[in-house]
């Protein structure tokens, strides 16, 4: 680039400087009507913007406390589960105690049928014990979830 260029476009920067720059600019008139039309699109946006602010924050608050309910509840549902475990394995054990001491195969027989049984039982039971609590920790996760969704859209129906 040669001297020149750079000094003309230097010159036609500081001329754009001085030009925006100036407090000489004419002043515009809005139009009153023009002026009312914008400052009431600008309330009813302060005024959407309010509900939707207070809206997130409803269903901010509904979200928490559904976490809140599903943590408790998947911790009840771990504490079933390591309850269940134990109980088993601790018949388990009991079984091969009892069958280690029987004295014959007969009774051997007996003793695995009736433990087959029993754990059939057992275990059927705790099916249906951690199914129920499955069900009633989705119910309670999802009620304030639900809640808030139901007053939320309320006041529109």
């Amino acid at each position: 680039m040669n001297d020149t260029f750079i000094k003309a476009y230097q010159d036609q920067v500081e001329a754009a400087q001085k030009a925006f720059s100036s407090k000489t600019a004419p002043a515009l008139e809005v139009p009153p009507a023009v002026r009312e039309i914008a400052e009431k699109g600008l309330a009813t946006c302060r005024e959407n913007y309010a509900k939707l602010k207070d809206t997130a924050e409803h269903v901010n608050a509904a979200l928490e406390d559904t976490c809140t309910a599903a943590t408790k509840g998947v911790a009840q549902y771990n504490a079933k589960v390591i309850e269940a475990f134990q109980s088993n394995v601790n018949a388990t054990f009991d079984y091969f105690n009892s069958l280690i001491a029987s004295k014959t195969v007969a009774e051997a027989v007996e003793l695995s049928t009736g433990h087959a049984r029993k754990q059939f039982e057992v275990l059927t039971s705790q099916a249906k014990d951690l199914s129920a609590l499955a069900q009633k920790v989705a119910s309670e996760s999802s009620e304030p979830l639900k809640s808030s969704v139901e007053k939320t859209f309320r006041p529109a129906a």
